[in-house]
């Protein structure tokens, strides 16, 4: 999670932080009232390390403001994770054309024939 002064466009965010990976999603909102003026994003990763590395390399740095970011990793509540849907199939290519390569893979099914021995 990002914390800004000023919201930047969703595309900016994407640039930035597409550097360190796969990005799942991003979005921007403003602060609540009690809050503050500002915004707030949430940039998810497809991997953890990805998040990570993101957060070390931007953390307290002027990106997109004169002030410095705050950026803290969030964490998913294992009483979420039971709840936890599949992934659907767009973004499962996604993936694979992210760690693959474009045409590096296909999804086309092929029966295999076991023997035991």
């Amino acid at each position: 999670m990002l914390l800004l002064s000023v919201g930047p466009p969703q595309h900016s965010l994407f640039t930035v932080f597409s550097q360190f990976g796969l990005l799942y999603s991003v979005r921007v909102f403003p602060n609540a009232a009690v809050a503050g003026p500002g915004f707030y994003a949430i940039v998810k990763f497809y991997s953890a390390r990805d998040a990570h590395r993101a957060q070390k390399a931007c953390d307290q740095k002027q990106l997109f403001q004169k002030s410095p970011v705050k950026i803290r990793l969030g964490t998913q509540h294992k009483a979420v994770q039971h709840n936890a849907l599949a992934l659907n199939s767009s973004r499962c290519q996604e993936l694979a054309n992210y760690y693959f390569g474009f045409n590096g893979w296909s999804k086309r099914i092929i029966k295999g024939h076991y023997h035991s021995l």
